[in-house]
């Protein structure tokens, strides 16, 4: 998708049996933003009420046609399905929506991770992800599939058919990719180990929570932060002093609602800086109104690469743009999450057993200083457990 402003996009989801209505209109909106990262504008939104996706289109074919014919009146580039389409699916879509590029969520975060990727590294990583996706989708992805190439010296003798020879360039560069990572994932488990027994903190969360902010605010160093989603691929470690406690921290790419696994597994040696941390810094923003559930996508992320077993340190950050409904006494709905005062939230989470958690505004320096202090005395006691007779920290 190239960075063309003039260029619009139209979203697409479902609503199953079950499925609030409310949060699929927010993944839809997450899904136009990244679709903003990536450089085009949302236009409009579809949704379909459907017990199930249909193994075919996605959606039912009235639908589909309702979509075709309002992206051919009002001139839209791309249609994006908020879930994983199969090959299938694409290939079918497709046919009927003729006018307009026809692409899912995964295919939509690969090219926004694609333009973010800025060292040879990630851009291996990302090229990696983007043929593992590419792989099981190719009868969809060219029209010359059907071909035939005959010849001297073409497999089987009577000829390999195109999609043949096109999986089996994607596979050898598959291969060799995975050799030239593995070669710098060693590099990056030396860099690791040479770091000494600094005690290592990796700041984690769901994308676009202020990470780099913090991390800059921290380490006063100048990663690159903006609002957009994955402004940072790059997996950036820095040394950090805070009294007389030096430590390591490192600032990690963002989690999303379904992360695809892909990229998941290219990018498994950046993720090692967070299983390999001693203390987690769970960045959230408080000020969007689904936090909690981006919240549990982090965790649950943090499970499936196996280092959720870590001691995780709550940062709520942007209270400064938290807003909330207020209660109408007089009403006869029960009080919701949503006209909680920030005091109310503040002491909800406070309150929690195991827990343990700061409000903060990293960009009007709220409660810094505080933050401060508490990462002073977790890197203290990690380092006064590990070294027991070296009292110097304290």
């Amino acid at each position: 998708m190239p960075d063309q402003r003039t260029e619009k996009a139209v979203f697409v989801g479902i609503i199953k049996q079950n499925d609030d209505e409310y949060k699929i209109n927010e993944y839809l909106d997450e899904l136009e933003f990244l679709a903003k990262t990536a450089g085009a504008i949302g236009d409009k939104k579809f949704v379909q009420k459907v017990d199930k996706p249909d193994n075919s289109t996605y959606i039912r074919r009235g639908k589909l046609d309702e979509i075709a014919t309002y992206c051919e009146e009002n001139q839209i580039s791309y249609v994006i399905f908020d879930d994983e389409l199969s090959g299938t699916q694409q290939r079918n879509i497709e046919k009927i929506i003729k006018c307009s590029s026809v692409i899912d969520r995964t295919s939509l975060i690969l090219e926004i991770f694609a333009q973010r990727a800025k060292t040879s590294y990630a851009k291996m990583q990302v090229q990696l992800a983007k043929y593992n996706y590419m792989l099981p989708r190719l009868t969809g992805m060219w029209t010359h599939l059907e071909r035939q190439r005959g010849g001297v010296g073409t497999r089987g003798g009577m000829g390999e058919t195109q999609i043949e020879a096109d999986r089996r360039i994607v596979k050898e560069r598959i291969a060799r990719l995975k050799e030239q990572l593995a070669k710098v994932d060693k590099q990056m488990a030396t860099q690791r180990g040479n770091r000494g027994a600094l005690v290592r903190l990796a700041l984690v969360g769901y994308t676009n929570v202020g990470k780099s902010t913090i991390m800059n605010m921290l380490a006063k160093s100048d990663v690159f932060a903006e609002n957009k989603l994955f402004a940072t691929l790059d997996t950036t470690v820095r040394k950090v002093v805070i009294g007389n406690v030096p430590f390591l921290l490192s600032d990690t790419v963002g989690f999303i609602r379904k992360l695809p696994t892909q990229l998941i597994e290219a990018f498994k040696s950046t993720l090692d800086e967070v299983r390999e941390a001693d203390i987690l810094l769970h960045v959230v923003d408080i000020s969007h109104p689904g936090f909690e559930e981006q919240m549990e996508v982090v965790e649950r992320t943090l499970r499936e690469i196996n280092a959720a077993n870590k001691p995780i340190y709550v940062i709520f950050n942007k209270i400064d743009a938290y807003k909330y409904d207020e209660y109408d006494e007089f009403s006869l709905m029960p009080k919701g999450k949503e006209n909680r005062t920030l005091d109310e939230l503040m002491n909800t989470w406070i309150a929690k057993e195991k827990t343990p958690c700061i409000f903060i505004s990293a960009k009007n320096k709220t409660n810094i200083e505080k933050l401060r202090n508490d990462i002073y005395k977790m890197v203290a006691e990690v380092h006064a457990g590990r070294y027991p007779f070296n009292n110097f920290l304290w």
